[in-house]
C-alpha cells in the first residue's frame, strides 16, 4: 500500500479532524494510506522515506495557495518526492489576481507584473507538480472550498494510476 501525505490548509478548519478522516477514507477506498498532518500531536513534514504527496492548492487567504503547503511542496521537490495537486477552483492565477493592462503587460494595483504563464498556480509550484502527477481542478461551491473532496478524489485516482504504473514499469 502506498503512503501519501495529505498537504493542505484543511488543518485550519473548525472540523479539520472530520475532513482529514474523510480524506483518509477516500485514500483507503483506492488502496492508499493517507497521512493527515493532524494525525500526529505536532504536524511535521513528511518523513524522508515518504514517496508521495497530494497537495491542496485551493487559494487560501488570498489569490494563491496556502503558504505552508507551498513550503511542503518545495521541500518535497527538493527531496524528489512524487507530487500530485488539486484545487477546488478552476480559474487561472491571472484570472484570480486583480490586474489591469499597461503597455500590453498585466500589472497589479501596485504596477507590478502579474505572472502570466497560463498556469493555475505560481510557476515554481506548478511545474514540478506537472512533471509528475499534474493538477486536478474543479469548481466547488464557494462556501465549501476546503471541505469539498470531489477534486481530491480525482487526484487520488490519478495518483493510484501513476503510482501503480510506475511500480509495474508500464
Amino acid at each position: 500500500m502506498f503512503k501519501v501525505y495529505l498537504a493542505g490548509p484543511e488543518v485550519f478548519l473548525p472540523n479539520a479532524a472530520e475532513v482529514g478522516a474523510a480524506k483518509k477514507r477516500i485514500c483507503a477506498a483506492h488502496g492508499l494510506e493517507g497521512l493527515f498532518p493532524l494525525d500526529q500531536q505536532q504536524p511535521e513534514l513528511p518523513p524522508i522515506q515518504l514517496a508521495t504527496i497530494i497537495a491542496n492548492l485551493t487559494p487560501f487567504r488570498g489569490t494563491a495557495m496556502d503558504v505552508g503547503t507551498a513550503f511542503e511542496v518545495g521541500y518535497c521537490v527538493a527531496r524528489g518526492v512524487k507530487l500530485f495537486g488539486y484545487a477546488n477552483v478552476r480559474a487561472l492565477l491571472t484570472e484570480r489576481t486583480a490586474h489591469s493592462v499597461k503597455d500590453g503587460v498585466r500589472v497589479d494595483e501596485n504596477g507590478r507584473m502579474v505572472e502570466d504563464f497560463g498556469f493555475f498556480e505560481n510557476l515554481m509550484i506548478e511545474v514540478p507538480i506537472r512533471k509528475f502527477g499534474g493538477i486536478v481542478t474543479a469548481d466547488a461551491p464557494h462556501d465549501d472550498l476546503l471541505g469539498n473532496l470531489a477534486a481530491f478524489e480525482c487526484a487520488v485516482e490519478r495518483a493510484v494510476r501513476v503510482l501503480t504504473a510506475s511500480r509495474t514499469g508500464s
